[in-house]
């Protein structure tokens, strides 16, 4: 799903992590969407699992990271969400679940420099972010990085976590530019 539109930020759950090539850049990340494309999705082929609020999809992303969607009531209302889970660890779809629903019932009067970072990632189109490649230092190799305006240097790549609290606030929609920033949990 390149060009994810979303309302809320793409969110990773601290610790995630799988072995194998590829398999870091999803594991344990999440957005929302909406019923149409929760339903959809359920349509496209016989899930691999179903529960009553979730469903995994039948083909793999990389190793054994798939595609799960939720279908969940936070705070009386029904929402949608889609995120990646390595299916290795047997409970990561539960956590998963219980992470999106203490992340949205909580009110959005804060974000975390990381949900700041996650959300700015999320909506930054894929042709102006990417993963770090050969060409940078092996240790930053497969780090997020987006494209950002640095002035007279003009547009230059960056590391995502490396952007200042300046270039955060100028990727951010107005809304969220001004929100205080909550210490992590």
């Amino acid at each position: 799903m390149s060009g994810r539109k979303s309302t809320q930020a793409t969110v990773r759950i601290c610790g995630a992590s799988s072995e194998g090539e590829g398999q870091h850049l999803f594991a344990g990340e999440w957005f929302e969407t909406n019923e149409r494309e929760h339903d959809y999705m359920l349509e496209i082929l016989p899930p691999l699992f179903m529960r009553a609020d979730m469903f995994a999809m039948r083909e793999f992303m990389t190793g054994s990271v798939t595609s799960i969607f939720f279908a969940l009531t936070i705070d009386g209302k029904r929402r949608w969400f889609h995120g990646y889970c390595d299916l290795s660890d047997r409970l990561s779809p539960e956590r998963m679940k219980a992470a999106i629903i203490e992340h949205e019932s909580r009110p959005v009067h804060a974000m975390t420099r990381d949900e700041r970072l996650d959300h700015i990632w999320s909506s930054t189109h894929d042709d102006y972010r990417g993963y770090a490649g050969e060409r940078w230092p092996q240790a930053m190799r497969g780090r997020r990085t987006v494209l950002v305006y640095a002035g007279q240097s003009g547009t230059v790549l960056k590391l995502l976590d490396d952007l200042t609290e300046a270039e955060i606030a100028a990727k951010l929609p107005v809304q969220f530019r001004h929100l205080p920033e909550t210490a992590a949990a």
